[in-house]
């Protein structure tokens, strides 16, 4: 009987591979209201868990890194999971409920709930972060950050400190241009000659170099 029944799996995860382009083993499970887009290429694992509300894109793969039989090798995704085209989540973790997998990431770690995981390896984003980022830049003014979830978290950091260097080479200059204007009254020779009374910092060109 157990013998007819993985045939009978078998023949239905084939089948189902030759229609669709899909492939899920027959073991695995998968909540409701599951949307997979353009599913070509998809695969996911024997021990793989999908909950309600997902959504998953074309080439994506829920394996596994380990040939352990009966262990959990698959990943399992929470509620409202979105997970972009061709990204990789290898790996008996859970990815927690309305987190996002950016497209072509390599997943091979818990991913909080709320959370974006981009690049490869992927690195976690954490949406209070990117909330308390932008509140902060709000009260200064200006957004110095201007991310959005699928931003690659080393561009960001790229990006804050290019920003960061140009609003300090600012201060900078602000300081030395008052110093010539009070000190100098009393010792004409108070500035040194290689004192940065102009900005020079090209923040633009570097910010365009990292995709802002």
């Amino acid at each position: 009987m157990e013998r007819r029944l993985a045939l009978a799996g078998a023949l239905d995860l084939a089948l189902g591979r030759f229609l669709t382009g899909i492939e899920i083993h027959p073991g695995a499970r998968i909540g409701e209201r599951v949307f997979i887009d353009h599913g070509m290429g998809v695969v996911i694992g024997e021990t793989a868990e999908i909950g309600d509300d997902c959504t998953i894109y074309q080439g994506v793969t829920l394996g596994g890194t380990s040939l352990a039989k009966g262990s959990k090798r698959h990943p399992t995704l929470g509620k409202g999971v979105v997970v972009g085209a061709s990204s990789q989540i290898l790996g008996g973790f859970t990815v927690g409920d309305g987190a996002k997998i950016g497209s072509s990431a390599v997943v091979t770690k818990p991913v909080p709930a709320g959370a974006t995981a981009v690049g490869n390896p992927a690195r976690i984003i954490l949406a209070d972060e990117l909330t308390r980022r932008e509140e902060a830049a709000a009260k200064m003014g200006f957004s110095a950050y201007g991310v959005t979830q699928s931003d690659d978290p080393v561009s960001q950091a790229l990006r804050g400190l290019i920003d960061g260097t140009a609003t300090h080479e600012h201060q900078i200059a602000l300081l030395w241009q008052a110093v010539e204007k009070l000190a100098c009254q009393v010792d004409p020779d108070c500035v040194p000659g290689d004192a940065s009374m102009q900005e020079s910092f090209e923040a633009d060109k570097l910010n365009q170099l990292v995709g802002k």
